[in-house]
């Protein structure tokens, strides 16, 4: 893909951070924005608010930005204490980014999803493509919509926007940031600076997961996909690995003996097991070649050897 002019929302969050670092390593210009400064400049920064119509149009002329990466979101624990805040964010954000690519010729637009668009009456195990999508959380109903936003801009005003379902992602780059999926990071910490963890999951919750360097490689083969092999205009399932709090302990005691883990399940238990265990995503595997790299040893070794606490 030729050199681009990039606009990141969000960007100081857990995908923003390192999908920074990416795409200037292949020569992208990029223009880094949240509501708030950066603890580290990874790229140009400006502040915005994504529900500031003026200053994002403002900052999308002045840069003549062509691609939009759109991250900002509240996940899913915090969405549940907030969630006018998130559907705020979520959706009305959203819509206001798909407007103003539209209004001012930006040629592509990322917005990513989530499992959490499904619900308890969605298939568990091998979650369909296209299924059932009745969430139990305001994070899941925001990210539904928004799905069908994004659908609905590609069919009638031509726009080329993009989205995967990503599952719970990993990494050591940046903490984690409100989801509830975040015990598979926490948990590290944990292991490394106190050998001890107490997981807010039962046990045998099993969920999907992703190590980051795959997230951000699937993100970026999905952009410099030809539009004419896309199918889904929606948003792609995405899947890697799938595992419960006891088989990512099993997996640390591996690297750590004495780390040990209590479990003291809260409110977001209910919002995990309303998601699906595995994902079907074969058509993002058929229309542009993905393939997982890390299984469970393999992320968590990596983990072990980089994370910092």
């Amino acid at each position: 893909m030729s050199k681009q002019t990039i606009l990141i929302t969000g960007a100081n969050g857990q995908i923003g951070t390192e999908l920074s670092r990416e795409l200037l390593a292949k020569g992208h210009r990029v223009i880094a924005t949240d509501v708030s400064n950066p603890r580290e400049k990874i790229a140009d920064f400006e502040v915005l608010d994504v529900q500031d119509e003026l200053r994002l149009k403002s900052i999308l002329l002045r840069n003549d930005v062509t691609q939009i990466y759109h991250l900002a979101a509240i996940l899913s624990a915090r969405g549940e204490q907030q969630p006018s805040l998130a559907w705020q964010i979520n959706v009305n954000g959203s819509l206001k980014i798909l407007e103003a690519a539209v209004a001012l010729g930006v040629e592509r637009v990322f917005i990513p999803s989530s499992i959490a668009v499904f619900g308890d009456t969605t298939p568990k195990v091998n979650t369909p493509q296209r299924t059932v999508a009745e969430p139990s959380t305001m994070y899941g109903v925001s990210k539904v919509a928004t799905e069908l936003l994004s659908s609905y801009f590609w069919q009638k005003n031509n726009l080329d926007v993009r989205s995967l379902r990503y599952p719970g992602l990993i990494s050591y780059k940046a903490k984690p940031g409100g989801g509830t999926t975040d015990y598979a990071i926490e948990i590290f910490y944990a292991a490394k600076k106190h050998k001890k963890y107490t997981c807010f999951l039962s046990p045998d919750v099993r969920l999907p997961m992703m190590y980051m360097p795959d997230a951000l490689r699937a993100t970026l083969q999905l952009m410099e996909a030809d539009r004419e092999k896309l199918q889904i205009s929606t948003a792609y399932n995405l899947a890697a690995i799938s595992f419960t709090p006891a088989e990512i302990t099993a997996e640390i005691q591996k690297h750590e003996p004495d780390f040990e883990i209590l479990y003291a399940p809260d409110f977001r238990e209910s919002i995990a097991r309303s998601w699906s265990e595995s994902i079907d995503d074969s058509f993002a595997r058929n229309d542009w070649a993905w393939q997982h790299e890390y299984n469970l040893a393999a992320m968590v070794a990596d983990m072990w050897k980089n994370i910092a606490v």
